[in-house]
């Protein structure tokens, strides 16, 4: 069974946000690091505004490449440099250390509007 942190809120991409921080990190889920199994690379997101839905880095494991999307529109603050030397810590710690990247969200609705842990579960089954 994923672990699926009651506070996030999810993408149906299994991106996630914290939408309680003014400044959010975003990671992906529990589910989809173990589909995806051991992470090799990533490659981070440049700095700067981002919409919704926009592609804005890849997440490279030993089965597939993976587009990670911004949950939210908003700017991207901060990246998580520590994935450049160690890209496992998003399969060891997808709600932790293993975040990809800090967004400050534009405003509050959007996050309201992605599907909380309850309908994440049911979506992953």
């Amino acid at each position: 069974m994923s672990n699926v942190p009651d506070q996030l809120r999810y993408r149906d991409s299994h991106e996630w946000v914290d939408p309680t921080q003014a400044i959010s990190p975003v990671g992906i889920s529990d589910h989809a690091q173990a589909e995806l199994t051991d992470v090799v690379f990533v490659e981070l997101p440049k700095l700067g505004p981002v919409t919704a839905g926009q592609q804005v880095c890849v997440i490279e494991s030993v089965k597939a490449a993976s587009d990670i999307y911004a949950p939210v529109s908003g700017e991207i603050v901060e990246i998580n440099n520590e994935l450049t030397n160690n890209p496992g810590l998003i399969n060891t710690d997808p709600y932790g250390a293993g975040w990809i990247f800090k967004i400050k969200p534009a405003g509050s609705v959007e996050a309201a509007g992605l599907m909380d842990a309850a309908a994440y579960r049911a979506h992953i089954g």
